[in-house]
């Protein structure tokens, strides 16, 4: 069996580049770590960390397709962030303008959650761990 040590990185294409990296950073609170310009690529690429832990590569294309995110399409469902207080965190979210959908109960952990979307509908949660 293969030992994997962790997940190392998401990638993330955004279709505005400025406005992806505004929101992870800004409104989600996510460090950049660094950031490139590929001149062949001609696409920004973005190491972005939470608390010191680099987690997403932030991507920008050239007219990148769009991707199908509802209906529950086929593929990664979901990025799914915990926080300690979910309430505190939708606050945080809505003082931004960002949108969350009502709080509801996993029906086997008994845990909160919602859900809200990126700049490009990429869907997102929240879940409290406390």
């Amino acid at each position: 069996m293969l030992k994997l040590a962790n997940i190392h990185h998401i990638a993330i294409i955004a279709s505005d580049y400025q406005a992806s990296k505004k929101f992870y950073c800004d409104i989600l609170g996510f460090t950049l770590l660094s950031e490139v310009y590929r001149e062949a690529r001609q696409s920004w690429k973005a190491d972005l960390a939470i608390n010191g832990l680099y987690q997403i590569e932030l991507f920008s294309f050239v007219a990148p397709p769009a991707r199908v995110s509802q209906p529950e399409a086929c593929g990664l469902r979901h990025l799914a962030f915990s926080v300690e207080d979910i309430n505190e965190a939708i606050a945080s979210l809505t003082a931004a303008g960002v949108v969350c959908e009502p709080v509801r109960i996993d029906p086997y952990t008994g845990k909160k959650f919602t859900f809200f979307a990126d700049p490009d509908h990429l869907p997102l949660e929240l879940y409290e761990i406390a």
